[in-house]
C-alpha cells in the first residue's frame, strides 16, 4: 500500500515536472517568436512606468500578442538591463525579445526643426511654442539676435527652453569663432555691433549671392557716415519684433522717430532686428569690395547696386516701373 502511494506521488512530480518543463519551452518559445506588426512601429513608453505597465501598454499598441510573455519572458530570458522610458521604432514583426532589446539599447526616435534665417526672436518662440514634441514653455523671451537659426535635433519630451540654450550657445560659439577672422578696419567696435548689422544683411535679401555685396554697401555706408536707410530696420521700430509689417511701408513711416530707423538715426540700431544665421554673420565680417552705396529691388528677387546717387535714381525708376506693371 505504501509502495503504491510513493509510486503515485513520484508519478504526480514527473507530471508536474514535465507541464512545467513544457511551459517553460512554450513561454521561451513565444518570447522568441516572430509575431509584431507587419510594418515599422513607433511606441512611447513615459516614465515611471513599470514592466507590467510596458508590457499592457505594448499589448494595446499591438506590437506584441501577450503582455505576459513579454513580461515573464523577460524575466526568465531576457537581459538584466532595465528597460528604458522614450520613444522607440520598433521594427516590422519584431518578437518580444527583440522588442525588448529595442527598449533597453537603441536610440530614441529623433526629431528635428529648423529654425528659418531672419526670423526675430518672437517668432522663434512662437514656432518652438508650435512645435507638438516639445515640453514646457518659454517663459523669458531672450535678447534679439541671440538665437542660431539652423536645424536642431531633439526627442520627444525634450523642453523648449533646451532648445533655445542650445540656439544661443550656438550664436555665441558662432560670433565668437567668425570674430577673430574678421577682416581688418571695419567700421564695428564690437561682435555684436557685427550682429547687428548682419540682421539687417539678413532682412535686406533673400539671395544668398548678395549677402556680400549688400554687407559691403552697408560698410562703405558707415565708413563715409552716411545713414543706412534700410527698410528693415523701419518696419522693425514699427513692430517690435513681433512679425511683418502686413502692408507697404509709407513716407510718414520712413519720417517717423523710432530708435530703428535709419532713414534718421546716423548709426546702427540699439539691437538686431533679427536672428541672422551663420552666412550674414560672415558677410558683414568679410564683406564683398565693392564701391556701390546704393542698391534697391531690381524686380528679380535681387537688387540693382549703384555707385552715385543719378544711378541709384534711375535704379528707383526701373524699379517703381516694374512694380506698377506689376
Amino acid at each position: 500500500m505504501r509502495r503504491a502511494f510513493f509510486i503515485s506521488i513520484a508519478i504526480g512530480m514527473v507530471i508536474s515536472l514535465l507541464a512545467i518543463g513544457s511551459g517553460f519551452l512554450w513561454l521561451k518559445n513565444a518570447y522568441h517568436a516572430d509575431s509584431g506588426p507587419s510594418k515599422d512601429t513607433i511606441v512611447l513608453i513615459e516614465k515611471g512606468m513599470g514592466v507590467a505597465a510596458i508590457a499592457e501598454h505594448l499589448k494595446q499598441e499591438g506590437i506584441v500578442e501577450s503582455a505576459n510573455v513579454f513580461r515573464f519572458g523577460g524575466q526568465l530570458f531576457g537581459t538584466k538591463q532595465p528597460l528604458r522610458a522614450g520613444e522607440y521604432r520598433i521594427p516590422s514583426k519584431a518578437n518580444p525579445a527583440r522588442v525588448a532589446e529595442v527598449l533597453k539599447t537603441a536610440e530614441q526616435v529623433v526629431y528635428k526643426t529648423t529654425i528659418a534665417e531672419g526670423l526675430t526672436t518672437l517668432e522663434i518662440v512662437d514656432f518652438l511654442r508650435a512645435q507638438p514634441g516639445l515640453q514646457g514653455d518659454i517663459v523669458t523671451i531672450p535678447v534679439e539676435g541671440s538665437l542660431l537659426p539652423e536645424t536642431y535635433h531633439f526627442h520627444r519630451g525634450e523642453t523648449r527652453l533646451s532648445i533655445i540654450k542650445r540656439m544661443s550657445d550656438a550664436m555665441q560659439r558662432t560670433v565668437d569663432e567668425l570674430w577673430v577672422s574678421r577682416a581688418p578696419s571695419l567700421p564695428l567696435a564690437t561682435p555684436y555691433e557685427a550682429v547687428i548689422l548682419a540682421s539687417i544683411v539678413e532682412k535686406e535679401t533673400g539671395v544668398a549671392a548678395e549677402r556680400g555685396k549688400v554687407a559691403g554697401v552697408f560698410i562703405n555706408r558707415l565708413n563715409k557716415k552716411m545713414r543706412l536707410q534700410s527698410d528693415p530696420t523701419v518696419v522693425y521700430g514699427i513692430t517690435n519684433g513681433t512679425g511683418p509689417l502686413g502692408r507697404a511701408l509709407t513716407r510718414k513711416d520712413l519720417d517717423g522717430v523710432t530708435a530703428y530707423n535709419t532713414y534718421e538715426i546716423n548709426r546702427l540700431p540699439p539691437t538686431p532686428i533679427a536672428n541672422p544665421g551663420r552666412k550674414a554673420i560672415e558677410s558683414v565680417l568679410n564683406p564683398e569690395q565693392t564701391d556701390a552705396i546704393y542698391f534697391v529691388a531690381d524686380g528679380t528677387g535681387g537688387h540693382a547696386f549703384a555707385k552715385t546717387l543719378k544711378e541709384h535714381n534711375r535704379n528707383v525708376r526701373a524699379w517703381r516701373k516694374f512694380n506698377k506693371k506689376n
